[in-house]
């Protein structure tokens, strides 16, 4: 118990992150703001994210990495990987998003750490999985949206293929990383023996595509058209993003009420008789006469006002807003998923917490990432007991840093 509180559920773990970009981190993050000691483990001059773009930390370094711990070794000494070999007995989880066999050609893959530590957890989280015959493509964000179908759907009718404005293949296999872990840790607690778990972000992207596939089946497994900001499977109207005075909102209606509601409040009740509009199936078959009727009183007006009024009639709507709106948002400050902080390096910043909740527990206080080996001396200290002296020989030969 901490004041009287239930501990964080994951405090006692013990993981070693050797993340790199999204991915990877995203999971450890998760585990971190669990209440894991998640050690970042990092090459000596820091791994890629770190230094994009040559202008200091980003923004997105920094959001990821938060309440972990910082080690810096060079794996390609033989010194380093035994360290490794040493850290990952005291480890409950390890967890990497390199290529696939990559760490094998180290020397310190998944089936060395595991013989080490029978109890190891060791989660790897590539593009197309570790086996099969697209194991070895290059995989980016922007890589898997295109293989994965993404593109193929996203966008305007007559338009080209477009990709997500997020990095929704990372973050999908960030998450799923994270839910494979937890749930090898469950399993280990029953069993005593660790499990090799691994996350290919094409797999962890496809069940997203759920509504765009069951188009594709209603339309003879043909493709389906892109439909911009409009229901993907033609199944719903208004469904769209419309014109208002000082910006646009999004509005849908799924049931009768919402819109004969929407009717009553633009004040086109008579259309509640109109034949073309008489059930979800017809308006969504005549989604341009829906819209046109619709657009007219909502340009006439702000969009916060409209989400108000909508928000008053249990329409479902809700402002298009920019990040900097977003990022300014008073609901998820209060809530404390979003704080504003004073960041060393890039100033006022808002850096996020992890989205989930833990009834009864106080989330952790918000710390910034580590410094390139920040705490390489506590970390070889804490886990394995290892003398002042010891850590500074290792430092000389370039081993830690």
């Amino acid at each position: 118990m901490v004041d009287g509180l239930p501990t964080p559920p994951l405090q006692g773990v013990k993981v070693l992150d050797l993340g790199q970009i999204y991915n990877g981190p995203y999971a450890g993050f998760l585990l971190a703001h669990g209440g894991a000691d998640v050690v970042k483990v990092e090459p000596l001059g820091g791994e890629a994210l770190r230094k994009r773009g040559g202008l200091g930390v980003p923004l997105s370094f920094s959001a990821l990495n938060t309440n972990k711990r910082g080690i810096a070794l060079n794996l390609k000494a033989e010194r380093g990987k035994s360290l490794l070999i040493d850290l990952a007995k005291q480890a409950d989880i390890l967890l990497e998003n390199f290529a696939p066999g990559a760490m094998d050609r180290l020397g310190v893959g998944a089936d060395v750490l595991m013989a080490a530590n029978p109890r190891l957890i060791y989660a790897s989280g590539t593009g197309y999985g570790l086996t099969g015959p697209d194991k070895d493509n290059l995989a980016m964000d922007l890589t898997v949206q295109a293989v994965g179908g993404v593109m193929g759907i996203n966008g305007p009718a007559d338009g080209p293929p477009l990709k997500t404005g997020l990095a929704i293949c990372d973050f999908l296999g960030g998450v799923h990383l994270y839910s494979g872990i937890v749930t090898a840790l469950y399993e280990r607690s029953v069993t005593g023996q660790g499990r090799l778990v691994e996350i290919a972000m094409q797999e962890a992207l496809y069940p997203a595509l759920a509504s765009n596939v069951a188009g594709m089946h209603n339309n003879g497994w043909k493709q389906p058209e892109r439909r911009g900001n409009r229901h993907p499977t033609r199944g719903s109207a208004p469904y769209n993003v419309y014109e208002c005075a000082d910006g646009h909102i999004a509005i849908i209606c799924v049931t009768e009420g919402h819109w004969t509601n929407l009717l009553d409040v633009i004040g086109r009740s008579e259309l509640a008789d109109d034949h073309r509009f008489a059930t979800q199936a017809l308006r969504a078959q005549h989604e341009d006469d829906v819209d046109a009727a619709v657009a007219p009183w909502l340009r006439e007006r702000s969009k916060y006002d409209v989400a108000a009024t909508l928000k008053e009639n249990r329409i479902p709507a809700a402002p298009v807003r920019d990040l900097l709106e977003v990022t300014a948002d008073a609901h998820m400050h209060e809530r404390g998923m979003l704080h504003d902080v004073d960041h060393p390096e890039m100033g006022q910043v808002v850096l996020p917490s992890s989205p989930l909740r833990f009834a009864g527990s106080t989330p952790p206080e918000l710390q910034l990432e580590p410094d390139i080996g920040q705490h390489t001396d506590t970390i070889l200290s804490d886990w394995l007991e290892m003398d002042e002296t010891a850590v500074t020989a290792l430092k000389t030969e370039g081993v830690i840093g």
